[in-house]
């Protein structure tokens, strides 16, 4: 392969690293903040299944982000390394402060300004970016609304239990978590895999789009490591800034979540699993009590999510500019 093949290996490895890392720690955000595990059980049980994810439910969404968007024909594998580097350098500096951005946003952004600037608007396949686009802004609205439904359900079936059915719910939380985890699995780390063969076949290494055995292993493997790490300031973002979540909020969260993007990852739709997770938990304090929420932090994150896109894509053609003088 050639050197910039092999960076855009590396660098979509380290993207799926960064992704279980930042993305993948909002999983366990809730288990850990109602205690129904220790952080490093959690962390573990969800690594394995991030691994398994793309392999039982598949990798639909790798096909979205690397045949769906851009016309592999019309770009060059600089413009796919220009994409890679913005949306790692972003993963990089919102991890670092503990923002739960979105990786997804990031890569989307990252891959547009990078497209726009070295071929033009002709190489985006519109089709193909409302596909992904759609997906992105409204899974977090449906994420908030079953999160809603999902504590009002369960507040009207558990209304004259006793206190201890709070120990069923930390119980259930293992089964909500692995849910959740191989869901996200099947969706964040096939976008590493389908940014990997768009250069493969940018490159003319590959004729067709087929995702090589070797890059789904490696993905899989890259996001459930990020994912072992952990990244506990996002975890604290997420887990105990919106309110204090109990039990009950917790697996009601994470049932709304795994609906949302195991639907998505089957359907080949690509969504932000930590926009998803945060507006469940939203979406569940505000069916219990809607002052329960701190509305303050929830702005202050969609801020950020609405800002990665065009900030990536700036930053993509920023990158692409200085590489192709570079290589002059």
């Amino acid at each position: 392969m050639s050197p910039i093949i092999i960076a855009i290996v590396i660098l979509a490895l380290l993207y799926a690293f960064l992704n279980g890392r930042n993305d993948s720690s909002s999983i366990v955000a809730t288990m850990i903040s109602s205690r129904a595990l220790s952080p490093r059980a959690a962390l573990l049980i969800t690594a394995v299944a991030e691994f398994l994810g793309p392999f039982i439910f598949g990798i639909a969404v790798a096909k979205t982000i690397g045949h769906g968007i851009v016309q592999a024909e019309l770009i060059s594998t600089t413009v796919i390394l220009a994409a890679m580097l913005s949306a790692v350098a972003w993963n990089l500096l919102t991890g670092y402060l503990g923002l739960p951005s979105s990786s997804s946003h990031a890569l989307i952004g990252g891959l547009i300004g990078a497209v726009v600037m070295g071929a033009g608007w002709q190489a985006i396949q519109i089709s193909g970016l409302e596909k992904t686009l759609i997906p992105l802004f409204v899974a977090p609205l449906i994420g908030f609304g079953i999160g809603f439904i999902v504590l009002r359900i369960i507040m009207r079936l558990s209304w004259d239990a006793s206190p201890s059915i709070n120990e069923n719910f930390k119980r259930n939380q293992i089964f909500t978590v692995i849910v959740l985890a191989l869901s996200h699995g099947s969706n964040d780390a096939p976008k590493a895999m389908g940014m990997i063969t768009l250069a493969l076949i940018t490159g003319s290494y590959l004729n067709t789009f087929v995702v090589p055995t070797w890059v789904i292993l490696m993905c899989a493997l890259a996001i459930s490591a990020g994912t072992a790490v952990g990244a506990q300031r996002l975890i604290r973002t997420v887990g105990a800034k919106f309110y204090k979540i109990a039990p009950m909020d917790a697996f009601s969260a994470q049932l709304a979540s795994a609906i949302v993007v195991l639907t998505a990852s089957l359907t080949g739709g690509p969504v932000s699993a930590s926009q998803v997770i945060s507006t469940a938990i939203m979406g569940v304090g505000a069916a219990e009590r809607p002052n329960k929420v701190r509305w303050k932090i929830a702005s202050d994150i969609g801020t950020t999510w609405l800002l990665t896109i065009p900030a990536t894509a700036l930053l993509a053609a920023l990158v692409y500019i200085l590489l192709t003088r570079s290589i002059q």
